[in-house]
């Protein structure tokens, strides 16, 4: 009976009672599955809200370009994504001056220098690379070549473009912009050369028209000044010690008050996306004539940001880290989705740095000292850009380029590309650069002002991409440095330990002391006073 008994209740315990518990614990489980699909899309809700607006957009876009829109409804349409811009443009100021002054105040002078160094030769090497990288592809997809029918006006373009500024005023301005005459004008003006026509009588009787340039403040932020000057104020707070810690925490808590204007503003980005990529393939008026005739130049474009933007700089990040360079790209998609959206370098800065010290851990100091310099003086897709249009323009015009000519085009790319407005459509100008220093025609620029605004997406993307894994690459030798001072004073510190050991085993002196301790503790305990 008894044994019945107990294995009654063993069935009741293993059976019955069991029943509702495994019931439960599968509910549990759907449960946490259903939290943990829950806590996905909180965490990536914004990366997910901001591709469903490219997609978005591009549907609107579609849906919207048979209603034959006139200009003020286009205007219309794209007028949410013109207030994400200018949202963006509005941050830029205080974000660049105030992270650049907090960054360089930070970091020690040797750690200043040292990071500085290592992210000059990680901008100009990635640069030429890219550079190197478009002249290569240019000569093996040819996309001029058997493209000398194409012109503006069979295209419904406008004319010739005109650039009269002359190589040598360019690289002056870039230089004449680092050191600007007044910090206020430089937040909204930028110097430019332009030039005056001067008529001269000569003795002979003749008149000669003479080109003078003549310096003009034009629209746009100095934002290579603003750098420059951000970086100096900062190390000279540095120096200065206790007396410039309190404008050290002004700008450290400027830049947090803005980084929070960020984080709101990031919410905005999807819908703000999906109006202007919209709005932007309503404008265009017949884009299968545009693709289909200069389809290989935009193929070879886009393909160049992909070979550098995909393998060549992930590469390298993986060269000098060890680690996964794409689950760090897996954190940055909503920057990235912004600079497509947008073909803006300055407007992703803000989401870029968010992103980067959120979710991949990069350090403060680095990210807010490197992105905003990056922004301005890395351009990697606008050297792929530019080389691929001056070699597409030299194919056009049936110009076989010589080795002096290549040379002159990897050169100008890589050093027009600092400082390059990093706005949209900011890299065609520069091309009229390269163009005048190789001595071909400006008058084919305006082909690639027509298929800019696909080709500046890829570019756009691509630049940010090089500052955000320039980041990560200095992020990871600041903390191995960190980590390798940590074990050397570890080192150093057992050291010192175990030498105290051997001099008290070895020591006269000490052995000495010792014994006169221990005599004295054998001796009298009231006479421990005295001998104290």
């Amino acid at each position: 009976m008894e044994a019945a008994d107990e294995e009654k209740a063993g069935n009741g315990r293993n059976g019955y009672a069991e029943g509702p518990a495994e019931a439960a614990a599968e509910r549990g489980g759907g449960g946490g599955r259903l939290r943990g699909c829950r806590g996905f899309l909180r965490r990536n809700a914004l990366v997910l809200l901001t591709v469903s607006g490219v997609v978005a957009g591009v549907a609107l876009g579609a849906a919207v370009r048979g209603a034959a829109l006139g200009p003020a409804q286009v205007a219309y349409l794209a007028f949410p994504g013109e207030l994400l811009l200018r949202m963006l443009r509005m941050v830029i100021l205080p974000l660049v001056v105030c992270s650049l002054v907090s960054g360089a105040a930070s970091l020690d002078t040797r750690s200043l220098g040292r990071l500085g160094g290592i992210a000059l030769a990680y901008f100009l090497g990635t640069t030429l690379l890219a550079s190197g990288l478009a002249v290569a592809l240019g000569f093996i997809v040819r996309p001029g070549a058997g493209a000398s029918a194409l012109n503006a006006p069979g295209l419904g373009l406008p004319g010739a473009v005109t650039t009269r500024k002359e190589t040598v005023d360019s690289f002056l301005d870039l230089v004449r912009n680092l050191f600007p005459a007044n910090l206020v004008a430089a937040a909204f003006r930028t110097y430019a050369t332009e030039y005056k026509m001067l008529s001269k009588n000569t003795t002979s009787g003749n008149v000669t028209r003479e080109k003078i340039p003549v310096g003009t403040e034009i629209e746009g932020m100095n934002i290579l000044g603003l750098v420059l000057f951000a970086l100096v104020l900062g190390v000279a707070l540095k120096k200065l010690g206790q007396e410039g810690e309190d404008l050290i925490r002004f700008f450290n808590s400027f830049n947090e008050a803005t980084m929070v204007l960020v984080s709101w503003i990031m919410w905005y980005v999807p819908i703000g996306i999906m109006f202007l990529v919209g709005s932007k393939i309503v404008e265009m008026e017949d884009i299968v004539l545009l693709v289909t005739s200069l389809g290989k130049y935009i193929f070879a474009s886009v393909l160049g940001h992909f070979i550098h933007g995909g393998i060549i700089l992930p590469l390298i990040y993986f060269a000098s880290t060890r680690q996964n360079p794409y689950r760090f790209l897996l954190g940055l998609i909503t920057p990235l989705a912004t600079a497509f959206a947008t073909c803006s370098s300055s407007a992703t800065l803000p989401s870029m740095i968010k992103c980067i010290e959120e979710n991949n851990r990069v350090d403060k100091r680095i990210s807010r000292f490197i992105l905003p310099i990056g922004a301005t003086v890395n351009m990697d897709g606008a050297a792929i850009f530019q080389c691929m249009a001056a070699v597409f323009i030299a194919q056009l015009n049936n110009v076989d380029l010589n080795p002096g000519q290549i040379f002159t085009i990897l050169v100008t790319a890589t050093a027009s590309s600092v400082g390059a407005a990093g706005v949209p459509a900011g890299g065609v100008l520069t091309i009229a650069i390269i163009l005048e220093a190789i001595g071909l025609p400006t008058n084919d620029l305006s082909l690639i002002l027509a298929v800019d605004w696909i080709v500046d997406r890829t570019t756009t993307v691509v630049n940010v991409e090089g500052d955000a894994l320039g980041a990560g690459i200095l992020n990871y030798l600041n903390e191995k440095e960190k980590k390798d001072k940590e074990q050397e004073l570890k080192e150093v510190n057992v050291e010192a330990v175990a030498n105290s050991k051997s001099e008290g085993e070895t020591s006269p002196l000490v052995t000495h002391k010792n014994q006169v301790s221990n005599t004295t503790s054998t001796a009298d305990p009231e006479s421990k006073e005295s001998v104290l």
